[in-house]
């Protein structure tokens, strides 16, 4: 056959039909990817577009002060993703013609007292060696950036790239750039079985019917493991970590923060009209949604510790998110080489804003070459290639108390 054939034979062929499970960032952004790469997408979620963790979310883009010791190959995702984000929020905001709230003023980790200096120096050594763009202030260079910090702060780390983003702006952008590249998408409504013939994931069972794909992605967090049909062997041991959080009202023209501000045990995150969001707790409580005395009083006394000045502003919304949460804390990506056909995107556990752009970059791989692009390669489901009793001994609805508040709070 000719290489004129060929060509003709492969631009004949029908486009790639992809059903993708959740429209989350995750799901959007791979949605949106295929279709720009001429796939046929059609994109399921029980509620509304966005919702979820990703609603829940405060949207930073924290590569560098966020890592710690154990995470260095995150690190290294993590990073790419940061390097990512500008021509990633350039190109979405063109296809969208919405604004997605990207703040660049960087990033400050404060330390109230001396026995949180120790342990800010200690992150900030590791960080340096790693290669991360931090700076070391003393108290009053801290204040200098940010005048109502509490006076005395001991110290601080000022980290330049780690930038911010509107979560909630961003879900609206993904949702109407995958709407205006041909993805067909259906909110509020509940895929009831993933269907598989002879081995492989051939369609979706919607409204008693069911719709043929060539190839499914299940992006539905920390619910991915609850889809009707998944295998056993197939469920990632994934778990949602709750998360309270909630919003304070600043004036907009004179707002306390003009950075994000990492404090021991929460973040405080400004946003352009003018809200400050607080967060977030960390309790292993399964999908419990519940708001109590006892995280809002720790988000508030933390805050108020670090910011005195948060007393006078009126609370504008409190919620709660589940992160879905790999047994290592790490993303979830790629083909499930149980399941011919099928895919997954879950496990971002508190970076899944921060991953969106190589979420897309490295699922759009997935789905049309049928495995990961080496530099995401570690990250498949296949490194918890145990049996389904060992996958399963960290995931389910775990009970517990509040969990103490640390540096990895973020969701």
């Amino acid at each position: 056959m000719s290489t004129n054939e060929k060509s003709s034979n492969i631009a004949q062929r029908a486009p790639l039909s992809v059903g993708v499970v959740g429209a989350g960032v995750s799901g959007l952004s791979l949605a949106w990817g295929l279709a720009n790469k001429g796939c046929k997408v059609t994109v399921f979620d029980s509620g509304e577009a966005g919702r979820g963790a990703t609603w829940a979310a405060a949207g930073m883009l924290a590569a560098g002060v966020e890592v710690e010791p154990g995470e260095e190959s995150l690190w290294a995702l993590n990073r790419r993703a940061q390097e990512l984000w500008p021509a990633f929020r350039r190109e979405l905001e063109q296809a969208s013609g919405h604004d997605i709230g990207y703040r660049d003023q960087g990033t400050l980790v404060v330390a109230t007292n001396r026995d949180d200096l120790e342990q800010l120096r200690f992150s900030y050594e590791f960080q340096r060696r790693l290669g991360v763009q931090v700076t070391w202030l003393n108290g009053l260079d801290a204040r200098r950036m940010e005048p109502y910090l509490r006076p005395g702060i001991a110290g601080a780390v000022f980290s330049p790239n780690d930038h911010q983003v509107d979560n909630r702006k961003l879900a609206a952008a993904l949702k109407q750039a995958a709407l205006k590249a041909g993805v067909r998408l259906h909110e509020n409504c509940r895929v009831e079985r993933l269907v598989i013939e002879a081995g492989k994931a051939c369609g979706l069972m919607v409204d008693s019917t069911v719709q043929s794909f060539d190839r499914i992605v299940i992006a539905t967090g920390a619910w991915v493991r609850d889809l009707p049909g998944l295998p056993e062997t197939a469920r990632p041991p994934v778990r949602p970590v709750k998360g309270q959080m909630l919003a304070l009202q600043m004036d907009p023209e004179q707002p306390l923060l003009r950075h994000v501000v990492w404090a021991p045990k929460l973040y405080l995150v400004p946003r352009d009209d003018g809200r400050l969001i607080i967060g977030a707790t960390v309790e292993e409580k399964g999908f419990d949604d519940t708001l109590t005395a006892g995280g809002m009083l720790a988000l508030l006394e933390g805050a108020w510790r670090a910011v005195p000045g948060i007393e006078e502003l009126p609370i504008a919304e409190t919620w709660v998110g589940h992160r879905p949460t790999s047994r290592d804390d790490a993303p979830i990506f790629g083909p499930v080489r149980e399941v011919a056909g099928l895919h997954m995107a879950t496990g971002h556990h508190r970076n899944g804003i921060l991953l969106t752009p190589v979420t897309a970059e490295a699922m759009t791989h997935s789905v049309i070459e049928g495995s990961l692009p080496d530099w995401a390669a570690e990250f498949s489901l296949d490194r918890f290639a145990k049996s389904p009793h060992e996958r399963d001994k960290t995931t389910g609805s775990i009970q517990g108390t509040l969990a103490p508040i640390g540096s990895r709070s973020g969701i």
